[in-house]
């Protein structure tokens, strides 16, 4: 299901010039490759159809992405691209994931305050995109970690493979972090690849247990709204320094089991 990019191709000499193999840029590829890796151990990804990109530190213009290809299980930080937002791979071997481009190139260029955007068909949360009306009832406590910060984007409109679906997915996220799109996944979106992570871990959890309950067949009891509000904020007030936590916990766990993410 994966697709190539009909467009782009090696960036300009102007643009592979400049310098990106600093620290910062290094350590982003780690942290990226990192998520991706533990994606893959938790079964989040689907095959090779799923993505995950950063904006490169330092420079707005570029991302970083997954290439074509590449299961999650396979991401190492020296495997991922650079990419401009016409298409062209600025550094790195391969090409992006058409739907991969014309979507995450789209958001971080409309959206300058996404730092990090994580795409998955991950089960439990796309089969909440799959039933009609509201994905998350605000019935349990990790749900609450997104109260007030989703939007479903209700229009199915095919794959992703122009500009202009790309932007019209980017204007139905707005101002919200996570967006449901029906009939297809998710897409998580943060300042930081650290709360990225922790969202979409969070989100997986949320939407896992929700479903656990509705299968009991008897009535979720939401949370009331007022209540909803607070704890939302609570969470809110610690959750950077939570997910970088978080972040620092999942490379730890796969300095032991796949050590092989950051090369």
């Amino acid at each position: 299901m994966a697709h190539q990019l009909s467009s782009g191709g090696t960036a300009p000499a102007l643009v592979r010039n400049i310098d990106l193999d600093t620290d910062e840029i290094r350590q982003a590829r780690v942290d990226l490759a990192a998520c991706l890796r533990m994606a893959a151990h938790l079964g989040l990804e689907e095959g090779i159809c799923n993505h995950f990109s950063a904006v490169v530190p330092g420079h707005p213009d570029l991302f970083l992405v997954n290439r074509l290809g590449w299961s999650f299980h396979e991401a190492t930080a020296s495997s991922l691209l650079i990419c401009d937002f016409d298409g062209h791979v600025v550094s790195g071997d391969g090409e992006p994931e058409a739907t991969a481009f014309y979507i995450h190139a789209r958001l971080h260029k409309m959206e300058p305050r996404i730092g990090a955007a994580f795409h998955t068909h991950m089960p439990n949360a796309t089969a909440l995109s799959m039933v009609e009306g509201d994905p998350l009832v605000w019935a349990g406590q990790s749900a609450l970690k997104f109260y007030g910060r989703t939007v479903v984007d209700e229009n199915y409109n095919g794959l992703a493979l122009d500009n202009r679906e790309g932007d019209r997915i980017a204007s139905v996220l707005g101002d919200n972090d996570i967006l449901f799109m029906k009939n297809h996944g998710v897409m998580v979106c943060a300042p930081t690849i650290a709360e990225a992570w922790d969202d979409l871990y969070y989100l997986e959890r949320a939407a896992d247990v929700q479903l656990r309950a509705m299968s009991t067949g008897r009535p979720l009891q939401p949370v009331p709204e007022d209540v909803a509000r607070m704890t939302a904020r609570q969470i809110r007030e610690g959750d950077a320094a939570s997910a970088a936590l978080h972040l620092e916990s999942i490379k730890r766990m796969l300095d032991s089991r796949s050590p092989g993410y950051a090369d």
